[in-house]
């Protein structure tokens, strides 16, 4: 693999390349992960490393340099990037195994000017997706994959667009979307969400032993998600699928059980809680059972909350996106001290397996996925061709595509409709 060298002179511009179609051209593709972790990041940086070197050993391209980006937009802000050589790609698939990015995340809104200021990623009076176009620009990138969330994906659209309309140049930007909320239109699955319910089932199957440690023991097991009760659901399935491999006692005589380790109650945004009728129903269970296992998430009353900490004249801590920071609110601890009372539990554990379960390694299922995506979107790349790659649900057949990025938008609710969720509230005596 011949690798240019980007610290001398060249004589092409970003669509150079271009100029004559009968030839294949020379890709200079480039890699950023940005927001919070998921279990697929690795992953997509291995498949789309793969795929790249796959179209030049196929012909398909004349030659290929591959840059990350260190750190997300921070990196392309600060222009701190590396190349991989031919021999940094020569065991590239070992990425697979680990959780987390290889290349580092950070969250950076490019246009909220204040806060790239202040945090030292551009000067006063330079705006940030200027300064972002300049660097892509200086290192004569033609492609950016942007792994993550819908507002990565949606700002590297338009800084592909503003350098279009402002330099003339043109970048393929092909986004990864990367989201353990399984929350963005339209797209069917978001990378990592699987995996990440697997993991959370993994967390809590661990962590519900707890409810033989006291007497009258109330667990919330508070689960990621924000505007969609995906993860909590699917944690919730996975979990219970789980506990009815497991084998007990014959004729079981002891009080832990798997009806005590169960789940006695699903709590997402799409359903309004009932903090007194749910805590009406959970009391009777606390009785004969001993103990209560709540999986909720993490958005669910957020809402509720803000308006009634901004009634108290609390300050609601909010990030460079606007979002309200669901650490600070803490929906679990909120929640908890209203239904302890309620069941008169003794003791209350409220445990968080986000993290658990957004830095693990991406599982079979969703490396399958991201592999399938990766090489449709290097296909479009070459193409010419930007866009989100997910299986579109809003086309027959849910193809793999470029998905045009006006049409990638955040905050897709759950489907509270599917019969699996239905079914799974009734085994456990939920209504909604």
């Amino acid at each position: 693999i011949a690798l240019p060298n980007f610290h001398t002179s060249h004589n092409f511009t970003l669509s150079t390349f271009q100029n004559d179609p009968t030839m294949p051209e020379h890709m200079n593709v480039a890699l950023m992960t940005s927001g919070g972790l998921a279990p697929c990041l690795s992953s997509s940086c291995a498949h789309l490393i793969q795929k790249w070197n796959d179209a030049l050993a196929a012909g398909s391209i004349s030659g290929l340099t591959i840059r990350c980006y260190k750190d997300g937009y921070m990196g392309i802000l600060t222009g701190d990037s590396f190349i991989l050589s031919a021999d940094d790609m020569k065991n590239i698939e070992s990425l697979h195994n680990l959780g987390g990015s290889p290349i580092g995340n950070s969250r950076v809104k490019l246009t909220n000017i204040k806060d790239c200021v202040a945090r030292g990623f551009v000067k006063e009076g330079e705006e940030p997706i200027e300064v972002a176009a300049q660097r892509l620009i200086a290192d004569e990138v033609n492609v950016l994959h942007t792994i993550g969330g819908d507002d990565t994906n949606t700002q590297a659209a338009e800084l592909s667009k503003y350098i279009l309309e402002q330099h003339g140049g043109k970048v393929i930007v092909i986004g990864m979307p990367k989201t353990i909320d399984n929350d963005v239109y339209p797209i069917r699955q978001t990378f990592g969400a699987q995996t990440a319910a697997i993991e959370g089932a993994k967390f809590f199957s661990n962590v519900v032993s707890e409810s033989t440690a006291n007497p009258r023991m109330l667990i919330l097991h508070e689960c990621m998600g924000r505007d969609s009760g995906y993860l909590t659901a699917a944690t919730a399935q996975a979990y219970l699928e789980s506990l009815n491999k497991l084998d007990f006692p014959s004729n079981n005589p002891f009080p832990t059980s798997k009806e005590s380790r169960g789940i006695h109650a699903v709590w997402i945004p799409e359903i309004a809680i009932d903090i007194a009728a749910e805590g009406a129903r959970l009391k009777e269970l606390m009785d004969k059972y001993g103990c209560i296992n709540v999986f909720l998430s993490e958005g669910s009353g957020v809402k509720d909350i803000v308006a009634e900490m901004e009634a108290n004249g609390e300050e609601v801590q909010r990030d460079s996106f606007g979002h309200v920071s669901l650490a600070k609110i803490n929906p679990g601890q909120y929640f908890a001290k209203r239904l302890a009372t309620l069941v008169k539990a003794e003791k209350v554990l409220v445990q968080k397996s986000g993290y658990f379960g957004r830095s693990a390694p991406a599982n079979a299922f969703d490396r399958d996925l991201i592999g399938r995506c990766a090489a449709v979107g290097v296909q479009s790349a070459i193409e010419g061709v930007s866009g989100c790659m997910g299986e579109d649900e809003d086309k027959e057949g849910f193809p793999i595509r470029a998905i045009e990025f006006e049409r990638i938008k955040g905050g897709k609710p759950f489907d509270i409709k599917q019969t699996w969720f239905i079914e799974m509230l009734a085994a456990i005596g939920q209504t909604h």
